[in-house]
C-alpha cells in the first residue's frame, strides 16, 4: 500500500490582521489570536509566535513575548500539515484588461479558507494568468459551481464591485432539488430574515426585519425531484439554500440542510452540491458594452 506523504501546504500570498482597541489589561498575543481565529486552533498560533512566522508592519518578527500594541498590522502566510487534491479544473470563460470570468467546478474554493490554502480557484488563476492583482468580485460556496467575476487591476475595482452593490448584475442559478410543498405552483417569491445559526458554517431564517429575497421558478419535475431556477435578489450566506428549504424543497447533495453532516476528508466527489451558478448578465461599467456568460458545467438531471 502507497502511503501518503503529509508535505505542509503554505499560501503563496500572505495574510493580515489588525490589533484592535482592547480595554487594558491587555490581553497576550496568543490568547488575541487563539480567540479572534476559534478555527484554527491555539498550537497553529503558538507554533507561528516560535517560529518567527509572523510580523508587524515594520517586519519586525513577532513572539510570545512581544507586548499586544493596538493597530498593529500582523502579517503571516496561512498553511495547512497535508492540502487535499481537488481533481476537477476551471476554465476561463472571458479575460481582457479589466475582469476576467471563470468557471468554478464544485468542491473548489472561491480563495483559501479550512484545509485549503493554495487548492483554490483565486491561486490557480493566479498561477495560469500571472495576473498577481486579482481579486473577485463576489463569493461562490466550494461546494457551489458556476460563474465567479474577477477584477484585473488594484487600481480598477470600484466599479464593479459596485455593479454588486448596486444590483448592476443579473445573476441566475439552477438547482436540483426535492419536491416543494405545492409542485403544482411555478413560481416564488421568498423573503426571510437570515442570520448564522449553529454550527458556525450554517445559517436560519429567523424571525425580523427582512433582509433576503429570492425568486424560484420551477422547470421541470422527473420523478422525486425538481429543476430550479433560481435567482437571489440579495446577497445573504447560503440564501438560495435556506430559501429552497421555505418551500420545503432541499438541494441534492446538500451536507449543510436540513440536516448538518459533518465534512468528509477527501470529499465525496461523486455526490455534488446540485446547485450552479448558471449565468450572469450587466452592462460592462467600463465599455457600456452588454456582457453575458454561461456556466458550461451541467447537473445531474
Amino acid at each position: 500500500m502507497t502511503q501518503r506523504t503529509d508535505n505542509p501546504s503554505t499560501a503563496p500570498t500572505p495574510s493580515y490582521v489588525t490589533l484592535p482597541k482592547q480595554v487594558p489589561p491587555m490581553p497576550h498575543l496568543l490568547e488575541f489570536l487563539d480567540s479572534h481565529f476559534p478555527f484554527v486552533g491555539r498550537d497553529v498560533w503558538l507554533h507561528r509566535l516560535e517560529s518567527g512566522k509572523i510580523s508587524d508592519e515594520s517586519g519586525n518578527i513577532v513572539t510570545l513575548d512581544t507586548p499586544y500594541r493596538i493597530n498593529a498590522r500582523l502579517r503571516y502566510f496561512r498553511e495547512v500539515k497535508y492540502e487535499q487534491p481537488i481533481p476537477f479544473q476551471e476554465t476561463i470563460l472571458f479575460h481582457n484588461d479589466f475582469i476576467l470570468v471563470a468557471d468554478k467546478p464544485h468542491f473548489l474554493p472561491v480563495t483559501p479558507g479550512g484545509s485549503y490554502v493554495n487548492e483554490c480557484l483565486l491561486h490557480r488563476l493566479k498561477r495560469k494568468t500571472g495576473l498577481e492583482h486579482l481579486v473577485p468580485v463576489h463569493r461562490l460556496d466550494r461546494e457551489t459551481a458556476g460563474l465567479v467575476l474577477f477584477t484585473c487591476q488594484e487600481s480598477n475595482r470600484r466599479p464593479w464591485f459596485d455593479l454588486f452593490r448596486l444590483g448592476g448584475i443579473d445573476k441566475s442559478y439552477e438547482a436540483i432539488a426535492t419536491l416543494p410543498d405545492h409542485p403544482a405552483q411555478q413560481q416564488w417569491l421568498v423573503e426571510s430574515r437570515i442570520e448564522r445559526g449553529e454550527p458556525w458554517v450554517r445559517h436560519r431564517n429567523v424571525e425580523g426585519v427582512i433582509n433576503a429575497r429570492s425568486r424560484i421558478r420551477l422547470l421541470e419535475l422527473r420523478g422525486e425531484q425538481a429543476r430550479f431556477a433560481l435567482e437571489p435578489i440579495t446577497g445573504k450566506t447560503h440564501q438560495l439554500r435556506l430559501h429552497l428549504g421555505l418551500i420545503a424543497s432541499h438541494i441534492i447533495g446538500d451536507r449543510l440542510y436540513p440536516e448538518y453532516q459533518p465534512p468528509e476528508t477527501p470529499p465525496n466527489y461523486d455526490n455534488p452540491l446540485q446547485l450552479l451558478a448558471k449565468s450572469l448578465n450587466f452592462t460592462d461599467p467600463v465599455s457600456g458594452e452588454n456582457r453575458h456568460f454561461e456556466s458550461r458545467f451541467t447537473l445531474n438531471w
